[in-house]
């Protein structure tokens, strides 16, 4: 998987900013800017960072969990981004909030997941070292 290829394809659509996206035989996704620059169609590519963040960060701390033989039935992650004023306007903080629905799960478990998640499984996370302050909180909720 290290040398794996990833590929996607970005085709401008309309007059404005519109795009289409495809990976593999996924549907197709719209990305577009807000007024004035697009028309709002579609998501805007900081927030697909986002859910991009969100989704790996997730995804290696459910996995790690249940690897620890917890019992996780169920897991959100907002991710709440706050843009840099000057360009470029990238992120200058993420905080994500972990709600873990779980009855045999405690913060340290989660707190030791979402670390080894930063320091080792997640690739978006790793990317953004050294540019992008990340904050987290946790939330379980018994089932």
């Amino acid at each position: 998987m290290p040398n794996e290829k990833l590929e996607t394809l970005v085709e401008l659509v309309n007059e404005k900013v519109k795009f289409k996206s495809v990976t593999r035989e996924n549907e197709i996704i719209t990305i577009d800017y807000i007024p004035p620059l697009g028309d709002g169609e579609g998501y805007m590519p900081l927030e697909l960072f986002l859910m991009s963040f969100a989704s790996c960060s997730g995804a290696t701390v459910v996995t790690l969990l249940r690897k620890m033989r917890k019992n996780v039935a169920g897991l959100k992650v907002n991710a709440i981004g706050t843009r840099k004023e000057e360009h470029p306007t990238g992120f200058k903080e993420i905080k994500l909030i972990f709600e873990v629905k779980s009855n045999d799960t405690e913060k340290v478990d989660v707190e030791k997941a979402i670390r080894m998640s930063e320091e080792t499984f997640c690739p978006v996370w790793s990317m953004m070292k050294n540019n992008v302050e990340v904050t987290w909180d946790i939330s379980i909720i018994a089932e």
